[in-house]
């Protein structure tokens, strides 16, 4: 067990500090309130709270301990020692914060700080760049706190009530993911940095300029972006025109073998080589300039890459996009090499492959390309995948239309949207911001009485759409200036020097986001089940179709289009679990954890099967619009691709969005490239663990985990690294 102390370093749980610290606390009362017997009272307090804190499985705060000795205290009949006591904690108090910021900023530069460590498993918080962003983070969250939020929204999220995502931006106008609109850059031109970038002329000039794009846009918000392959397809045969000219003028000075007769068949084939491998070569851009780009937010570009065949509609092109889309899987399939050589799994990019009419059944013009995406995803865990059928069901605009467009980042999916000219419209659009709710918190003020839980669930989301009018007013004013590749030079508008952003904050053209978390952990309080069980399930849908009503309330009464999102919760997974166990104590089945449950997803012990899992959570996630994704865990399935083939057709069939997530891991210390297990310590903290040679160093390793819609590789705070752990095996696991 493991305590975390105000500047986020953690040390090893010592009951005897608890003792002696209360112990120095009764010492320093004692003019006012003596008491005798102060040891043994010190005692006493300490042998119950580390018996407590035996049973709760997580790490504790030393807030958390001065908490508990206060109610300690109270419950030994000292009352007026207990009141000493707490007056004595807020002098301490006032004293301590003069220099929480600084104690705060010094251990992110000495890389002790724990929760930042494990804050973002993308992140390396040993690297200056990433500590300068962490500094300036609690500059930002602190400022955010003490002046731009108001008492009611703080203090909510400091108790886990609700989450209000990305503080440590908040200060600046910044907003959150976003889909690229890289056609109108590529095509019309863009500026960089004060350089205007014209229309490329080759594919692989392309490729270069798209990662450039990508890092810019990344440096000048916090969440995801998307890009699409679609958009860069084009300029393929831009290449093959240019080097069959190479080609032709070559010809003409090199004699031919009188037996040559079809000449333009020969050409033909020395073209196409050659745009192979100048695609070969712009896809590897793509990939490597990616992973080792490191943007002012202190890490790689959060990049999505989406490959949709539909997308265009000429021949050539989408054979052209094939082709794109065949290099990429197979780049990425083979991985990078880390710093010993050895080939491993990358985070980004991410890649989301389209299952369509046209790929998904044998026979079809390009089911080898689902078959290569299906033998990437049990090797390096991408390409994540859509159904094409469902999400034309799923997204229909005002004209009753069904689009399949992509995700921003790992799940954020807009709302369909038509233009001035009545023409749906995606790429250029973007994410104001998130709040979330932490249902798990509503189900247990509630205490299993329903017509409580819905007066509880109205004050809880007027908070967080209040907190979202924050969010959206922090946006409102903001100069195309300060992000000139965004809004002035293409990637979401061509607005003016000057001019504000506002007209694309209203009218449904960007979306805000009302996020949602622990929907299981909520029902399991109400009603006493799992939200999979027959009796349980309505409640758990009315509670969805309750938060997409309020939305809809919010979004007719202020021209904005708020949106229901199942929220990842990387990190506040492991916050919000141990605000409800501070509530509301250990409960079996609810608090009893280190996490609590994404957005609308069976609990992860629960043992269901893949099939049944994406049929029951499809249901969910058509009710939840503003994005969300599914996921089933499966074993090592490199030698059973037809049982994975199998699995994409039902997710074609079935569900719009899902991912399959597997292990790829590497020892550097013996060479071990099977799964890398997570123990606990001598200490109960939760640690990795190669099983071939018992090396726990993190820094010796290569481990790839899904977390929560993207691939993490650094490392996850307590919580999640033990729901990495509990996670069942839908599919392949032991009988």
């Amino acid at each position: 067990m493991v305590v975390i102390k105000r500047d986020g370093r953690e040390v090893n749980f010592d009951k005897s500090k608890i003792r002696d610290a209360a112990y120095r606390a009764l010492c320093e009362v004692d003019h006012l309130h003596p008491i005798e017997n102060k040891e043994n009272l010190a005692e006493r307090v300490a042998n119950r709270l580390a018996f407590k804190y035996k049973n709760l499985h997580r790490a504790i705060s030393v807030e958390e301990i001065q908490d508990d000795v206060e109610n300690r205290l109270m419950e030994e009949g000292v009352y007026e020692v207990a009141k000493a006591y707490i007056k004595y904690r807020y002098e301490h108090e006032l004293l301590r914060n003069m220099s929480t910021l600084d104690g705060k900023v010094l251990s992110i530069a000495d890389n002790v700080n724990e929760t930042v460590i494990q804050e973002n498993s993308n992140k390396n918080p040993a690297i200056l760049s990433t500590q300068r962003d962490y500094i300036a983070g609690e500059l930002s969250r602190d400022i955010t706190n003490r002046l731009l939020l108001p008492e009611e929204i703080t203090k909510a999220h400091e108790e886990g009530i609700i989450h209000f995502h990305d503080s440590d931006y908040y200060l600046q106008r910044m907003h959150n993911c976003c889909l690229v609109n890289l056609e109108d850059m590529l095509q019309n031109g863009t500026v960089i940095s004060g350089t205007l970038i014209e229309k490329p002329h080759s594919f692989s000039t392309a490729c270069n300029i798209a990662t450039q794009i990508i890092a810019q846009v990344a440096s000048n918000q916090y969440g995801g972006q998307s890009i699409s392959l679609a958009h860069l397809a084009p300029f393929v045969d831009v290449s093959r025109r240019k080097i069959r000219k190479e080609v032709e003028e070559e010809f003409k000075t090199i004699p031919l073998d009188a037996g040559c007769d079809d000449v333009e068949s020969v050409i033909f084939d020395i073209v196409e080589g050659r745009v192979r491998e100048e695609v070969k070569r712009g896809v590897q851009t793509i990939q490597y300039q990616v992973i080792t780009l490191m943007t002012t937010n202190g890490q790689a570009p959060f990049i999505t890459v989406f490959m949709y065949l539909n997308e265009v509609n000429d021949p050539q092109t989408k054979h052209d996009l094939a082709m794109i889309i065949e290099e990429v899987v197979k780049q990425r399939m083979e991985g990078v090499k880390n710093e010993k050589g050895i080939w491993v799994t990358p985070a980004f990019p991410k890649l989301i492959y389209v299952l369509e009419d046209d790929n998904i059944e044998p026979g079809t013009p390009y089911y080898y390309l689902t078959e290569l995406c299906a033998k990437c995803s049990v090797k390096r865990l991408v390409p994540d995948y859509i159904s094409e059928k469902k999400m034309l069901e799923n997204k229909v605009d005002a004209n009753g239309d069904g689009h399949c467009y992509t995700c921003m980042g790992c799940r954020s999916f807009l709302t369909p949207y038509l233009d001035g000219n009545g023409k749906p419209k995606y790429y250029g659009r973007f994410n104001q911001g998130v709040v979330t709710i932490n249902l798990p918190d509503v189900g247990l003020s509630a205490g299993g009485d329903f017509d409580r839980f819905w007066e509880i669930f109205d004050e809880r989301l007027e908070l967080c759409h209040r907190a979202l009018q924050l969010r959206h007013e922090r946006l409102v004013g903001t100069l195309s200036d300060a992000s000139p590749i965004h809004w002035q030079h293409g990637a979401l508008a061509r607005l003016e020097k000057g001019e504000t952003i506002d007209k694309l904050l209203y009218g449904g053209y960007s979306t805000i986001s009302l996020g949602y978390a622990g929907l299981y952990e909520c029902v399991k309080a109400m009603t006493g089940k799992s939200h999979t069980d027959p009796e349980a399930k309505q409640f758990a849908l009315d509670v969805m179709q309750y938060m997409n009503d309020k939305c809809k309330q919010w979004k007719a009464a202020e021209n904005m289009d708020y949106s229901l999102y199942g929220t990842p919760i990387e990190s506040t997974t492991y916050k919000f679990a141990k605000c409800l166990q501070k509530r509301f104590g250990v409960i079996e089945g609810i608090t009893d954890k280190g996490y609590i449950t994404n957005s609308y997803h069976v609990h992860v012990t629960e043992e269901i099967d893949a099939f049944t899992k994406l049929k029951f959570e499809a249901e969910f996630q058509q009710l939840s619009p503003g994005g969300a994704i599914s996921y089933i865990e499966i074993a090592n399935l490199s030698d059973n691709i037809p049982a994975v083939m199998t699995v994409l057709r039902y997710i074609y069939d079935n569900i719009m969005y899902a991912e399959l997530n597997t292990k790829s891991d590497y020892c550097q210390c013996c060479g071990w490239d099977k799964e890398i297990e997570v123990v606990q310590n001598e200490h109960g903290k939760l640690v990795w663990r190669c099983p071939n040679c018992g090396n726990t160093d993190k820094s010796k390793m290569n481990i790839a985990r899904r977390t929560c819609g993207y691939i993490g590789l650094n490392d996850w705070n307590q919580g999640r690294t033990q729901e990495i752990k509990e996670r069942y095996v839908h599919l392949g696991g032991a009988e």
